[in-house]
């Protein structure tokens, strides 16, 4: 399975505090995928350059049992200490006073206001401001996920610094994910999306590279003037994509949500140029909601069915990126390949009991196999009118007797129109088209829109016709008249 984890692909979209939880489940993977010592010396490479000075201690007394922890650590610990007890009581001081009723029923909209008011009743200043800031990015950096969200929210409240209001966006995110805020993280994931969205000067230019090498939320700045663009807005919607991904798969309306976002068309673009392994995400979550209803408490939510964009998605891809969920749609829906399917289906489940995001959540991977099982069925029943109920079974890895509830369940879900007979053991299916064959609805079809085509054209021609001939019809009206005129007037002559 070690070729089908995408853990080092992913890290280099993610904040190391991120990438922790994704080294971590590696570690419990049964059986191990990676050697458990590679895995706790990536985690101590990514932890020593935090402020969690006590989990990198005793990571490397783990990696290097009896050897004597290096010096410097002890003296980080003095300054982190030092650090946090300065921090945390000028952001105190701010806080105090942005807490007090009085103070919150006084705050309006205008943030420019808002900032005049405060330094003219409680000598809070923009400086004084950046306390905030400052505290929340630091206790982020040791592992204080909560308090960190909550000095960020308050800083996001009051500050009126572009550059800094989207660093603290990023922050919060990764906060309220790493400490399981679900609710507050989406609502992080959908006003990050529309600041890039927005392309508001450069509120969408993350520099995801000094995000990434930094570890912190405070590194992740704009980009500096001219460096923006295209470019900019496809590397900060590349770094959402994946950060979603802990929000989707752990909030209960998360999988029909990833697919409103990933299937939107930037979105979709984004995930197929530079980051097309998402796709293994993308088929699952329409893998596990084919058949659940529209949920009320998704606004927007696409009833129509994604799973075309999905193969769609995955045929242009599939010279950069396959594994076997990819497989498995490519097989069952472009090439109608049933073996195949299954097997690839037999792979796909290992490779979901491996992956940390598709364990999330509860039942989803049983969910996921339901379903993918569902699909083969519906598909292999579109194709067949008689269809052998042995033959089905084996071919979604099930027994006789678990066969036949399949098509009975198959048959009430789909309004399928067949009959079980028992003695043969086979289903047939009856088609809405049976008194007529594909084949002559297709001719029939034909000739229609031949016969049509020709009617226009003729209608054409004669409209073409009478127009042009009225102005000659006037002139050979003319010529008719005069001829008669003068043959009346050789008649009188001959008369007299």
């Amino acid at each position: 399975m070690a070729e089908f984890d995408l853990t080092q692909r992913m890290i280099p979209y993610l904040d190391r505090h991120m990438a922790l939880p994704l080294l971590g489940h590696l570690t419990d993977v049964e059986p191990p995928i990676f050697p458990a010592a590679s895995l706790l010396a990536a985690q101590y490479e990514l932890v020593k350059k935090t402020n969690m000075v006590d989990y990198a201690q005793q990571l490397f007394e783990t990696i290097n049992p009896g050897a004597e922890a290096p010096a410097d650590l002890a003296s980080r610990r003095e300054e982190v200490a030092a650090k946090n007890t300065s921090l945390a009581a000028a952001a105190e001081q701010v806080l105090d006073v942005i807490s007090k009723p009085e103070v919150a029923g006084q705050l309006k909209q205008d943030k420019d206001q808002n900032l005049i008011w405060l330094k003219e009743n409680y000598q809070l200043t923009p400086e004084s401001i950046l306390t905030l800031y400052h505290y929340g990015q630091f206790q982020y950096t040791y592992g204080d996920y909560a308090g960190a969200s909550q000095y960020l929210y308050h800083f996001l409240v009051l500050s009126t610094d572009p550059d800094l209001n989207l660093s603290a966006h990023w922050g919060k995110l990764s906060s309220d994910i790493l400490s399981g805020s679900w609710d507050e993280a989406l609502k992080g994931v959908n006003e990050i999306k529309d600041l890039i969205d927005s392309r508001s000067g450069s509120a969408f230019a993350v520099n995801t590279r000094s995000m990434a090498e930094g570890g912190t939320p405070s590194s992740a700045s704009s980009t500096a003037a001219g460096q923006g663009g295209d470019l900019a807005q496809l590397q900060a919607r590349s770094w959402l994509l994946h950060w979603s991904l802990f929000v989707y798969f752990n909030h209960p309306d998360g999988l029909p949500l990833l697919l409103e976002l990933f299937l939107s068309p930037a979105y979709l673009s984004t995930l197929r140029t530079s980051c097309p392994h998402l796709l293994r995400y993308l088929v699952f979550a329409v893998i596990v909601t084919h058949r659940l209803p529209p949920s009320p408490r998704v606004p927007g939510q696409k009833r129509s069915d994604p799973l075309r964009d999905v193969v769609r998605a995955i045929e242009g891809e599939s010279y950069q990126y396959e594994d076997p969920l990819t497989q498995f749609i490519t097989r069952l829906h472009t090439e109608f390949d049933f073996e195949g399917a299954q097997e690839s289906l037999s792979a796909a489940e290992k490779v979901v009991a491996n992956d940390f995001f598709l364990t999330s959540g509860d039942g989803k991977p049983e969910l996921f196999l339901e379903n993918a099982r569902y699909l083969i069925s519906e598909t292999y029943c579109k194709i067949h009118q008689r269809v052998d109920i042995n033959d089905l079974s084996a071919r979604l890895n099930l027994t006789r007797e678990e066969g036949e509830k399949w098509i009975v369940t198959l048959i009430r879900d789909t309004r399928l129109e067949g009959k079980i007979d028992l003695n043969a053991n086979m289903l047939h299916i009856t088609r809405p088209y049976a008194s007529q064959p594909p084949s002559q609805s297709i001719l029939t079809t034909t000739r229609d829109l031949a016969e049509s085509a020709q009617t226009m054209s003729w209608a054409m021609q004669q409209r073409g016709q009478s127009t042009g001939g009225a102005g000659r019809g006037g002139g050979r009206g003319g010529g008719a008249r005069g001829r008669k005129q003068e043959g009346e007037e050789g008649q009188a002559i001959e008369a007299k």
